[in-house]
């Protein structure tokens, strides 16, 4: 195992022997360093090293390498940079993937060369022999050699990913992203087995976290984010699993989210549930549990109805249909007919199991657990108003096959009704759960139904019938199907029937006693005597005589009633009270508890952190003693072997101190440093006179074999410029001779020449005469496109001129309306103005007029000085009548005009007026403010 000082050697050294081909060793050394002890404190070096660690890996398709690599390194990063671990992960799931693309391109592109007309020309005999011999394909081959390796280790990856992060919080979106890839891997290669163990391993870890959850980091069921990441990884497990046709492990997926649910006791969101019934019903259908499909539906039904605003009403109904068609589709009778009680046990439960998955209650309670069955359903679809939604075939085929009595010609009105129906259906726009519906599915269970209802309503009208004449009642099937489906029918106690093909009849058989048909007739028979008895002579009205007898039973009833409603309300405050006291007392007790606890948990980590704040300083300082004396001892044996090679120092290593060995050290290395350097020193210096004496000994040697070298070179360049010379003169006379050899095929040359130049000519004219014609083509055609395209345009445009100029037109009349409404309005207002001004200015002549009224009865009964003797004696002689008085009024005092005008016309005095003290002058004055008023009043509703 090789030790590095540092983690950037260990880099280093791997670079340089992948750079030599030694991947292996690399990868080793990376793995050796990765799992040591002695680096545990994370660096950014160390996400360098496990980024070339993991390239590794995935090059030379070490999954165990990498899965020791990545568990030490998520210890040493978990608690301090968790992101790193993520990018990590990210990476070496990127590189996997992406090289078993690469082998699956190179796979595919090795095909397509294989692929050729002629093998032979392709294949050596030997690859021939052998793909004949063995009976293997290119591709299988190519795909055992290339492919699988490699989808081999990008499935190991997912696996090692997957258990990698099973019990992380911090990376419970890396996980299940990894999950919904690694589904998607199975989708995409049809890998049912690998989805079967993935299935199983998510299961497992899941059980695990539920088992282990007071552990630290582990992931929260009961957080929103956790639950939500939890549920989609299941629902895409289910989508998976019934996508490649695994029923039962997409059932057991089924019951893991029921099961999480559970777990965490909250019902999951509406477009989760919409996607778990959407798969439900698809599982019962392909199970043949026609019963739990048709629940399934409708409970999708409801879901889609109550939280889907975008469902349009094709779509609602179309599933309404097929709400209504799945219930129809199940058998009329029952299939346990007969069974053994285990049997029966197992059902049962079975039954409770799966009405749970339906109901989806995640507090199931057995006893409020309703009974699954035909009846039932077809009684919640009227009572829930799924028939309405229904298309009107569906609505007429429900009414044949379970309200009408159609012995014969039943089969025959339901046959065109399911013709219409088997071409329902299609894909769904606003129902993303359910893209398609095709009721045709139901259409075979829906003929089985039929066939069923006319042999019981048969049975209950014939005794005997022909073999021909019920084949003809019934087109949907031949003899042999329906004499299957009558002793199918039998056998669960439906119809009784024998067939004679002897005679070619058919026997509808009496049930026995103990059949539910006849077990209560003859009570049946009384009470439809009954009924039309009261209807010939119905019973006279008797008085009832009990009110005599108890004639204030009324008031008891409602005096005890009032007393038990009252005792009633009592007992239920003492019982709120009681539960409240108990509520307020367990609160008290649990926040009580809960505050020990907290502070409980806050002693133990201020202990915890105490007792590693104090490890920690004291493995700090152990280190810091165990390094000064490593170094102390180094540089006693440094000093120990530099006193060999001269005089030996008196050393004690034991009784002399750091400081003593230190300083001792030091100064030994100064003086060996002045003693090199003073060596140094000396033997330059004699360096430097050996260079010199054999530069002035070698300087005349130089300058002679210099001189030599110059005369040499001369003569040689003489030498090689007249070779030059006579192989230019030999090349030349060869040319000449050539020239005249060739010369006699110019005439020759240039016959040719002219043959292969008119030959070109030619098809080079064609060719332009072809091109023209096509340019010309082709010129004609888009002109043509360019005139179609201009009229089509000119259309388009008067279209939106005119559709522009009718919006202004609508835009012009609809201002002038907004105008004259606007005018019509200003008008009325007006108009209610100048009503309200004339209303304003008689009210105000009103009140005037009401205040000069005022005015005249306060100055006519104006207070005047009397004497109390005076009062009573009769009037003198010379005194002045009431009558002068009243001609002639008082200067200053109001006198009303209607007086004035009885003085000046009549010309008599006005009745003597009365005191106003007495009871007559009040009467009068009573009498004149009233009669004021209500004249007032008669003239302003005159006015």
């Amino acid at each position: 195992m090789a030790t590095f000082a540092k983690p950037e050697s260990a880099l280093k050294r791997a670079e340089e022997l992948i750079n030599v081909g030694q991947k292996q060793e690399a990868l080793q050394a990376l793995h050796d360093l990765i799992t040591s002890r002695r680096y545990r404190a994370w660096t950014k070096t160390h996400e360098r090293i496990m980024f070339k660690y993991v390239e590794l890996c995935v090059d030379m398709r070490r999954g165990r390498f990498a899965k020791d690599g990545l568990i030490q390194y998520r210890s040493v990063c978990q608690q301090v940079n968790i992101s790193s671990l993520e990018e990590m992960i990210k990476h070496f799931m990127h590189l996997a993937t992406e090289r078993a693309e690469l082998a699956r391109s190179q796979a595919q592109a090795l095909e397509e060369a294989l692929n050729v007309e002629d093998l032979e020309a392709d294949k050596r005999p030997e690859d021939l022999m052998l793909s004949y011999v063995s009976g293997e394909k290119g591709k299988d081959r190519s795909d055992r050699e290339l492919v699988t390796p490699w989808f081999k280790f990008l499935w190991e990856t997912y696996r090692t990913v997957l258990e990698i992060l099973r019990n992380n919080s911090k990376l419970e979106a890396l996980y299940a992203m990894t999950a919904h890839r690694a589904f998607q891997f199975c989708k995409q290669y049809k890998r049912t087995t690998e989805l079967r163990l993935l299935c199983e391993i998510i299961r497992n870890h899941l059980a695990n976290l539920n088992k282990f959850r007071d552990q630290r980091d582990r992931p929260d069921l009961s957080a929103p984010e956790s639950l939500q990441l939890y549920l989609d990884t299941r629902i895409e497990q289910l989508k998976v699993s019934t996508e490649l046709g695994l029923w039962q492990e997409a059932f057991r997926s089924i019951e893991d989210i029921y099961g999480l649910m559970c777990m965490v006791k909250k019902t999951p969101k509406p477009s989760l549930m919409v996607a778990y019934y959407g798969k439900l019903t698809e599982i019962f259908w392909m199970s043949s549990n026609h019963l739990y499909h048709a629940y399934a539906w409708l409970k999708l039904f409801f879901l889609q109805k109550s939280f889907n605003k975008n469902l349009s009403q094709k779509d609602l109904q179309l599933i309404a249909s097929s709400v209504v068609l799945a219930a129809l589709s199940v058998s009329p009778y029952d299939k346990l007919y007969g069974a053994s009680h285990l049997e029966l046990e197992n059902e049962k439960e079975r039954s409770l199991r799966v009405a749970n998955l339906i109901g989806f209650d995640v507090e199931p309670r057995s006893e409020k657990k309703e009974v699954l069955s035909r009846s039932s359903i077809l009684s919640e679809l009227v009572s829930r108003g799924v028939m309405v939604c229904v298309t009107q075939e569906v609505k007429d085929l429900y009414h044949l096959l379970e309200h009408e009595f159609l012995p014969l010609d039943l089969a025959l009105k339901v046959q065109p009704l399911l013709n219409k129906i088997s071409k329902l259906g299609g894909k769904l726009s606003s129902a993303a759960s359910v893209p398609e519906v095709q009721l045709s599915q139901y259409v075979p269970a829906l003929e089985k139904l039929a066939t069923l209802r006319l042999l019981q309503q048969v049975s209950q009208v014939y005794q005997t019938i022909q073999i021909g004449n019920l084949s003809k009642m019934i087109p949907f099937f031949d003899l042999a199907a329906i004499e299957k489906i009558s002793v199918d029918a039998v056998r669960h106690n439906f119809v009784a029937i024998k067939v004679d093909h002897l005679n070619g009849s058919v026997l509808f058989g009496k049930q026995s006693i103990e059949a539910e048909g006849l077990r209560d007739h003859l009570s049946l028979f009384a009470e439809s005597l009954s009924e039309a008895r009261l209807l010939i002579y119905p019973p006279a009205k008797k008085v009832a005589k009990l009110g005599d007898a108890l004639s204030n039973l009324a008031e008891i009833v409602e005096k005890e009633h009032k007393r038990l409603l009252a005792r009633k309300s009592i007992i239920e405050k003492r019982k709120e009270e009681q539960e409240r006291l108990l509520l307020e007392k367990e609160r008290v007790e649990e926040s009580k508890r809960r505050e020990h606890q907290k502070m409980t948990e806050e002693a133990e980590q201020k202990r915890v952190s105490a007792e590693l704040e104090q490890r920690r300083s004291q493995r700090i300082l152990k280190e810091i003693e165990d390094r000064e004396l490593e170094e102390a001892q180094a540089m006693l044996q440094e000093a120990e072997k530099r006193s060999k090679r001269k005089k030996k120092p008196v050393l004690d290593g034991e009784k002399m101190t750091k400081k003593d060995i230190m300083e001792l050290a030091l100064h030994e290395q100064l003086r060996e440093r002045q003693e090199m350097e003073k060596k140094w020193q000396k033997f330059a210096k004699i360096m430097d006179y050996l260079e010199r004496a054999k530069s002035e000994e070698a300087a005349p040697l130089i300058e002679s074999a210099f001189q030599r070298q110059i005369a040499e070179e001369a003569t040689l360049h003489e030498r090689e410029q007249q070779q030059e010379i006579e192989l230019s003169r030999q090349r030349h006379a060869g040319d000449l001779v050539e020239k005249r050899r060739l010369g006699r095929m110019l005439e020759n040359e240039r016959i040719f020449q002219e043959r292969l130049v008119s030959c070109r000519e030619a098809e080079f004219n064609s060719m332009k005469q072809e091109r023209q014609e096509r340019i010309n083509q082709i010129i004609q055609t888009r002109k043509q496109v360019r005139d179609t395209r201009r009229k089509l345009i000119f259309f388009l445009q008067k279209e939106e001129e005119q559709q522009k100029r009718l919006q202004e037109e609508e835009d012009a009349r609809k201002h002038e309306e907004a105008e004259k409404r606007k005018r019509e309005e200003a008008d009325r207002k007006a108009k209610l103005d100048a009503i309200a001004e004339k209303q304003r200015q008689r009210e105000l002549e009103l009140e005037e007029k009401k205040r000069l009224e005022r005015e005249e009865v306060l100055g006519k009964y104006m207070p005047v000085s009397l004497d109390p003797s005076t009062v009573g004696r009769p009037s003198e002689a010379g005194a002045t009548t009431p009558a002068a008085t009243a001609a002639a009024p008082t200067p200053g005092k109001f006198v009303p005009r209607f007086r004035r005008e009885k003085i000046d016309v009549a010309g008599q005095a006005p009745p003597p007026e009365t005191d106003r003290w007495s009871s007559g002058g009040r009467r009068d004055e009573r009498n004149s403010f009233g009669g004021g008023s209500r004249t007032s009043w008669s003239s302003s509703r005159r006015n």
